[in-house]
């Protein structure tokens, strides 16, 4: 099957195209804002690179979450105006399982594996995997204090949060993977839980509420 992977959920944005274990075409930049404006040209490109149209695909994913609100929007929309569009399933995968599954195996290797997000604020959005990748646990939102105190220090961070808790972790390593999800781990994780039938919704996963501020009760519009 062919899978279109799609993430704008961290500080970055990526569109790959994956087939059986092959990566047919990637696009990914790290970037602070502006994945509205990269993400629609990045799927033109993949697809361009690939001379494929949406027809001949079997499957759109996209990941949920943790992440910025915004990113998991945008995300979220363009998958799910592809899938409607060309009449194409969207499949959702977790931001934390999608970086962890990006590590290599020799950096894992008798290592415990914690995803960490940049949240914006005081928190990182965290996860742990064992060193198979098995989740020890939910992603949660968490003080880099607190995650420090509770991992152990055979550890393997990756993601865009990781250089505010390697300082804390003197006997962990940051992967060489990249900080922000690749849209082609993406696309194979949500293959694979698609053929097994436990692919998650493209619903957001967010573990704290939006940054808005409403006004005050009575004030004026």
């Amino acid at each position: 099957m062919i899978v279109l992977g799609i993430d704008s959920s961290t500080s970055g944005c990526s569109a790959a195209l994956w087939a059986g274990g092959r990566v047919l075409a990637r696009r990914l930049e790290l970037m602070a804002r502006g994945q509205a404006e990269a993400l629609m040209p990045m799927i033109a490109a993949v697809m361009d690179e690939a001379k494929l149209s949406y027809r001949e695909l079997a499957l759109i994913a996209v990941t949920v979450g943790p992440g910025t609100f915004t990113g998991i929007r945008i995300g979220l929309a363009a998958a799910r105006g592809i899938g409607l569009a060309a009449r194409l399933p969207v499949a959702g995968v977790v931001t934390t399982e999608a970086l962890a599954h990006a590590v290599p195996a020799a950096e894992r290797t008798g290592r415990t594996v914690l995803a960490a997000v940049d949240a914006k604020r005081a928190e990182l959005f965290a996860q742990i995997f064992g060193p198979s990748l098995e989740a020890l646990g939910p992603p949660a939102a968490r003080l880099p204090e607190t995650i420090a105190a509770a991992v152990p220090q055979a550890l393997t961070i990756v993601g865009d949060g990781g250089a505010r808790l390697a300082p804390l972790l003197p006997g962990a390593v940051l992967s060489s993977a990249p900080p922000v999800p690749d849209a082609a781990v993406v696309a194979a994780l949500a293959a694979a839980r698609w053929r097994d039938g436990t692919a998650l919704p493209p619903a957001p996963l967010y573990l704290r509420a939006p940054d808005v501020t409403l006004p005050a009760t009575g004030a004026p519009a």
